[in-house]
């Protein structure tokens, strides 16, 4: 199983090389993937419930700079609040850049207020989402033109493109989120599911689809002995990758390192 970290990125006072100085020790450690959330205008305060104080992809891109061989991604950015024309040029240059190791990881949202904030329409939020992938992918693969009922364009020309498709993550359990992977993800995530539940949420993914797609969870530290337990658990139950949030900024060093220790 591969063991990833969920970066903080919730302290509007953090400073502004923390998110790579940890990326750093993440890929000293062995940490196979660097995740970082995203809330674009949240209705409240950043912190534990809202993440992405630093926008994701902008740093994720100061990430590739500092690091080599780790992977890094979006745990996950919402899709339906970004424009996707903008969007694809910034993902395909970033994996560029960063050597193709990034996992443009997305979700469709769950905050009605934040959609109402930056005028989303919050109702049709999947649809767009479905959309919006497979434009991306339509000028990741040259081609020139796109039509749908929410995006399109005719004639243009799209660079840098990736030299294959850039990995994809959908995170998300509903019916939706599970059909969604089903059809384009080559990794699902779940979020904080025990073992029992996470392999049923995997059936039920299966149902949706035979294709091979990578399955796995992330969740919140709850004390080293406790977050091993879950992890060696989740590992038994299929999970090929396990993602954790470690809480407080000022514990992450810490956390990680005892966690890496004791899972070796």
């Amino acid at each position: 199983m591969d063991l990833q970290v969920v970066l903080p990125n919730e302290a509007p006072e953090m400073a502004p090389g923390r998110p790579a100085d940890l990326a750093v020790k993440a890929e000293e450690l062995g940490f196979h993937t660097a995740w970082l959330p995203d809330h674009v205008l949240p209705p409240e305060e950043y912190g534990d419930f809202y993440g992405g104080v630093y926008e994701p992809l902008i740093t994720l891109a100061h990430l590739a700079g500092r690091t080599s061989r780790i992977r890094i991604g979006t745990s996950v950015l919402v899709l339906p609040l970004r424009e996707p024309f903008s969007l694809a040029k910034q993902v395909a240059t970033l994996d560029r850049l960063s050597g193709e190791r990034l996992t443009l990881g997305l979700g469709v949202g769950w905050d009605r207020k934040e959609f109402d904030n930056v005028h989303s329409d919050f109702t049709t939020r999947g649809a767009r989402t479905d959309e919006a992938i497979d434009l991306m992918r339509a000028l990741f693969r040259d081609e020139r033109s796109f039509e749908g009922k929410y995006y399109g364009f005719d004639g243009g020309v799209f660079e840098p493109r990736p030299r294959g498709n850039v990995r994809l993550m959908v995170g998300g359990i509903s019916d939706a989120a599970l059909r969604r992977a089903g059809r384009v993800a080559d990794e699902w995530q779940s979020i904080e599911a025990d073992p029992e539940k996470f392999a049923a949420q995997v059936a039920r993914l299966r149902d949706h689809t035979d294709r091979p797609i990578r399955v796995g969870t992330r969740i919140s530290w709850d004390g080293l002995e406790s977050t091993v337990t879950r992890a060696r658990a989740l590992a038994d139950a299929g999970a090929e990758f396990l993602a954790v949030w470690f809480g407080p900024e000022a514990d992450y060093e810490t956390r990680m390192t005892s966690f890496m220790e004791s899972m070796r």
